[in-house]
């Protein structure tokens, strides 16, 4: 990572130097103050650079591999660096080109990222091989265990694999991972780390144990370079909703409660006011040749408009593509009846309501694109779950209720997570993810991640 990190800066400030200046060694003067010599300056920005992301601990070993704030932390480093190096230009008078740092800056950014997420990648594939993971002690009452197990499990690109548990109650109902004991004291679970030969302890939710012993545990396991995770109850929570704050001793965690309001809400909507805008220009003629293509194929309209309900319960008319015979409605509940599917999110591989044309654009999801109006008028949004007919939402629970909290979605956290192949709970569970975690920075990430699920076609039809 040090290395790549070094030729990534070294490419972004010498490509910059040469967009800027060419091949000569240009000289900046001064009239009162220095001489600045941009190759100097060049070199001077290459070290502190790769400095910076030392120190800022870009490459935490916690961070490396999931989640944004490893790309996070290399943008935040490198704009607080090159905020110094202008605060350090105007205090001493010296023209530093402006053009050539706001060149360095970006190319550096995406530079970094691009390497850091290629090397994400790669980090990943040996995780799902087997390799570079910490084998993990799971401690805790047994239920907990295996949640955790099965949470882990389930995401082994993180890096942690359980291997064996340390129960601290007698409720074991079955599990895949050995018992290591039953009765925790340090010693003991030093024995069960030598025994399971794992570099991880992980302490699990609803373990009654004592303050004291997890004080002298914890210094055990830090004299033997074992690593300590304390696992909470909390799930499906992001990083920056969560706040440690020691109080009197007590590290303290803070839970913010999700609001999607104020700045957030404008930069949310500005996101899809220009997006929606954007694409819409640039797809127009394509959009009104795949219409005629709808008509000419079967008969009936071009555009098909259905009540859906979006944020609040409130009900819209939602636009899309006919992709379907004009009679779909009416065969919903006989096909339903006939696959004994879920309501909720239903869908067939070979539905025979849909036409020949309709088909190959449910495929790549182009019967989507007239919903860019839904978001422009506000109704709908690039980013969102998913928006349901009323008969759907009448069989929601509690929770599938908060999906209503924010407005639908063209795309969302679930179809870009597995699409139509998901189960009903982990699609509503990602949707509630996704209001009860919303960032920029993840509405961002989705809809990159749109264009690879359309065009690799996964799950959808």
């Amino acid at each position: 990572m040090r290395l790549l990190d070094l030729s990534c800066i070294v490419l972004a400030v010498m490509g910059a130097y040469l967009l800027r200046f060419g091949f000569e060694d240009s000289v900046a003067v001064s009239s009162r103050v220095v001489d600045v010599s941009y190759m100097t300056l060049s070199l001077f920005l290459i070290a502190a650079w790769w400095v910076v992301l030392e120190y800022s601990g870009t490459r935490d070993r916690k961070i490396i591999g999931t989640g944004i704030e490893e790309y996070r932390r290399v943008t935040i480093a490198s704009l607080w660096l090159f905020g110094a190096v202008a605060v350090v230009s105007y205090v001493l008078k010296m023209d530093t080109a402006r053009g050539y740092v706001a060149v360095a800056l970006p190319l550096g950014v995406a530079f970094l990222v691009t390497a850091r997420w290629a090397q994400r990648k790669a980090l990943h594939r040996t995780r799902l091989r087997g390799q570079n993971l910490h084998r993990v002690l799971l401690l805790g009452a047994s239920h907990s265990v295996e949640h955790l197990n099965e949470k882990l499990d389930r995401h082994i690109v993180s890096g942690y694999k359980p291997v064996a548990s340390f129960l601290t109650d007698m409720e074991f109902t079955g599990g895949t991972l050995p018992i290591m004991g039953t009765t925790p004291t340090v010693e003991s679970v030093l024995e069960a780390i030598d025994r399971s030969q794992v570099d991880t302890v992980a302490i699990t939710s609803g373990a009654e144990l004592d303050p004291v012993f997890l004080r002298h545990l914890g210094w055990a396991l830090s004299a033997r370079e074992v690593g300590m995770i304390m696992a909470p109850a909390l799930t499906d929570i992001s990083g920056p909703r969560i706040h440690m704050q020691p109080v009197a001793g007590l590290p303290l965690i803070h839970v913010t409660t999700p609001k999607l309001d104020g700045l957030k809400a404008f930069a949310k909507r500005s996101l899809d006011i220009v997006g929606s805008l954007s694409i819409l220009t640039l797809l127009a003629v394509p959009m009104l040749i795949i219409a005629a293509i709808v008509k000419l194929d079967s008969p009936g309209p071009a555009l098909f408009f259905q009540e859906r309900i979006g944020k609040g319960g409130q009900p819209f008319k939602m636009i899309k593509f006919r992709s379907m015979r004009t009679d779909a409605e009416a065969l919903f509940h006989e096909l339903q009846a006939q696959t004994g599917d879920s309501m909720i999110f239903f869908k067939m591989k070979k539905d025979p309501r849909v036409t020949r044309f309709g088909a190959w654009i449910r495929r790549y999801s182009i019967d989507e694109l007239p919903q860019l109006l839904n978001v422009l008028n506000g109704t709908m949004s690039l980013v969102g779950p998913r928006p349901q007919v009323a008969r759907e939402v009448e069989m929601y629970d509690m929770a599938s209720h908060r999906r209503l909290l924010v407005k639908p979605g063209m795309t969302g956290l679930w179809q870009v997570s597995g699409r139509n192949d998901l189960s009903l709970e982990e699609s509503i569970r990602l949707d509630l993810y996704y209001v009860e975690n919303w960032s920029l920075a993840q509405d961002v990430l989705i809809l990159f991640r749109t264009a690879k699920a359309v065009v690799g076609k996964d799950g959808a039809y």
